[in-house]
């Protein structure tokens, strides 16, 4: 899974779920098409009205997240999550649904029409979370507001400015955070609340802020311990000094009051239910959730039944791996085996860290035989923050990161780190990402946005590509993929059986328990996210069926003419698209015999 940015949250409600990366770009204009003969084709109205429909809308999004021009010192601003703010992007969005429901697609370039239904697609989630006023619930067992505010202030800062930046956005920090209080008030009063069993410990990284006050321990101080040397030293020590000032002042009382509220107020009044069926209107938005995150209209029940079918598929292959080294005993047995060994687990982080930057560096010796066109950007390994590592997933990778979980070393098994390094690294989601970003022939709502089915089932899919890429040593690492596949297949089962079946948490566990090797502490880390986050988990197997579909359309088609490279290279390069256009997508590479866009780099 890829790392949450703060600028994310100014996307509202879709903030947990399509977060772009920091960006100042502006989607251009279609340029004018060539035919074959030399003729030049000119953008048709319906290219032309589209086109200005989504630029004005991107630049205003953008705009969101603007430094005040009139103040040189302001740096990168927190959102306005308040109610005003709320209703006027509801207006937006409804008057952008509105206009393109009066473009004619038939009429669009090749292109635009790619290009429609990714920003359809963008506009349909963003407004449909308005609608339910998903930001009354603005934080889940994995993700918060309040720790994306303090992931982002660990990022070093590169001059005064940046530094003053800073200064600008802790002093805005007790704004941002009372808005978020009264929307979780008003949460509080429909119902409409994350389920108390998720929320044990979950603040712990506000109280870390609050005992640490106004002193160089706050991780507010961190942008501030080490500033670069380019800034004079008496300078230096005035920002330091005024850091301090605005932690004790402004952080402090903020993630205080913050503090308070969680535990007096909204803890207390969370609901006891764990299914998205007994929010208000649940059915109608568990079935929204279902269309943002996997971008197809599928029913619970139909994805259900699909986990179970995968789920038997992906056991099979299990036993099958288990009777290799001479298990002798059930697959449930097997998999207490592997979560007890203690020849499994790493004995320090470092092993754990240097043993995913040996995989990585494996993978790179191997890229070149299945992708032709690579990223620029390259990605560091780092350990996860302390103050939420205990509720963070194994890993997680994005733009120039991987993260690896170091903590609770009995629950971080080497046999996965593979699949996991290739999920979360290279070359899934430090890869994928980059690659969109860098790809200057798409509009920057495109190169700058994530769709969580297209991302993490890309990233899911480069699990399975490891054993193509004899990634896999040992048996128990080809287990340990397997594991993860059965983890990502489980979580059909899982989250349609919450959200839709009235499962119980240990229900979940024990399914989780009893179908992959996941540790104990993955498990119920892992539950807790599903329980609070209502169709993310279907996000990741539903997208790796439309790669491996698409691959197998395409070897079909192709016969001897399929490339590997051409394929990854095809389905690369359209960005973050539902999942649909992936499929489109495939056909055109048949339709060109095969051949890729990048032919001189295969």
């Amino acid at each position: 899974m890829y790392p949450i940015r703060l600028k994310a949250l100014a996307l509202a409600a879709t903030a947990l779920a399509m977060a772009p990366a920091a960006t100042d770009a502006v989607a251009a204009p279609a340029a004018a098409g060539t035919q074959a003969d030399g003729e030049v084709v000119r953008p048709s109205k319906a290219d032309t009205a589209f086109e200005k429909i989504y630029t004005e809308e991107w630049d205003w999004r953008q705009s969101l997240w603007a430094p005040d021009e009139d103040n040189p010192q302001a740096g990168p601003a927190l959102p306005d999550v308040g109610r005003q703010a709320q209703a006027a992007k509801l207006a937006r969005w409804s008057e952008v649904k509105a206009r393109l429901a009066r473009i004619d697609k038939a009429a669009l370039s090749p292109a635009n029409r790619i290009n429609f239904a990714v920003y359809e697609n963008q506009i349909d989630a963003l407004l449909i979370s308005q609608q339910y006023r998903d930001y009354e619930k603005p934080f889940n067992a994995d993700t918060s507001f309040w720790a994306n505010l303090a992931s982002w202030v660990r990022e070093p800062v590169k001059d005064e400015k940046a530094a003053r930046g800073f200064l600008t956005m802790m002093r805005d920090i007790p704004r941002y955070y009372d808005q978020q209080i009264v929307n979780m008030r008003a949460g509080i009063a429909r119902g409409f609340t994350a389920p108390r069993v998720t929320l044990a410990g979950r603040d712990a990284g506000i109280e870390q802020v609050v005992e640490a006050g106004a002193s160089a321990d706050n991780v507010f101080y961190t942008p501030f311990a080490d500033l670069p040397e380019t800034i004079p030293e008496a300078t230096r020590k005035q920002l330091q000094a005024e850091a301090l000032e605005v932690i004790g002042k402004d952080v402090v009382p903020a993630h205080a009051r913050l503090l308070a509220f969680m535990r007096d107020e909204y803890t207390p009044a969370a609901r006891t239910s764990l299914a998205a069926y007994e929010l208000p209107e649940g059915k109608a938005y568990y079935r929204s959730k279902i269309r943002e995150f996997v971008t197809l209209d599928k029913s619970p029940e139909e994805i259900h039944q699909l986990g179970l079918a995968e789920m038997a598929k992906i056991r099979a292959r299990m036993d099958q791996v288990m009777r290799e080294v001479e298990f002798e005993g059930t697959l449930g047995e097997f998999f207490e085996h592997l979560r007890t060994d203690p020849q499994f687990y790493p004995k320090t982080p470092e092993e754990l860290l240097y043993r995913a930057a040996w995989i990585a560096k494996s993978f790179d010796g191997k890229a070149s035989q299945f992708f032709g066109h690579l990223p620029r950007s390259r990605f560091a390994i780092k350990p996860v923050p302390d103050d939420i590592a205990p509720f963070y997933t194994g890993g997680r990778g994005g733009p120039g990161i991987y993260l690896v979980n170091t903590y609770d070393l009995p629950s971080r098994p080497f046999y996965s780190q593979v699949a996991l390094t290739l999920h979360e690294s290279a070359p899934g989601h430090a890869f994928q990402m980059p690659l969109a970003a860098e790809n200057e022939n798409l509009p920057a709502f495109r190169r700058d946005t994530y769709l969580s089915a297209y991302g993490e089932g890309w990233a899911l899919y480069c699990e399975a590509l490891g054993e193509d890429m004899d990634m896999y040593e040992t048996p128990y690492d080809l287990f340990g993929m397997l594991s993860y596949q059965a983890w990502r297949a489980s979580r059909l089962v899982v989250d349609t059986g919450i959200h839709a079946k009235g499962w119980t948490r240990k229900q979940a566990q024990d399914y989780l328990r009893d179908n992959t090797a996941l540790s104990n502490h993955e498990i119920e880390t892992e539950v807790d996210r599903y329980i609070s986050w209502p169709g993310q988990a279907l996000s990741y197997y539903m997208g790796e069926l439309a790669f491996l579909d698409a691959r197998a359309k395409a070897e079909k088609a192709l016969g001897a003419k399929f490339n590997i490279r051409a394929f990854h290279d095809a389905v690369l390069e359209i960005g973050s698209v539902p999942l649909a256009v992936i499929d489109e997508r495939v056909d055109q590479l048949i339709a060109d015999d095969g051949v890729g866009p990048y032919p001189d780099e295969e």
